[in-house]
């Protein structure tokens, strides 16, 4: 696992925009679209839209953070 992680705003989460490492069925680009928190802040659910096929993911957010899978940006 790489030693570098991207640096996730969880203020900025929704909306932010991610490029996949490792695309699979020719999704490269996606789009938080869903950020649910509980009423500490923390948050419960993440989803993320494919730009090309708009399919829905439900997703660990945290996963984000891992730079062997994920960019922040669409590159």
């Amino acid at each position: 696992m790489s030693q570098l992680q991207n640096k996730v705003n969880l203020k900025k989460l929704l909306n932010s925009k991610w490029t996949a490492i490792n695309p699979t069925n020719k999704e490269k680009h996606f789009v938080v679209t869903v950020v649910d928190h509980d009423e500490y802040g923390v948050i419960n659910a993440c989803f993320i839209e494919s730009v090309t096929t708009n399919r829905l993911i439900s997703m660990d957010w945290e996963e984000l953070k891992n730079q062997d899978i994920w960019l922040h940006g669409w590159l």
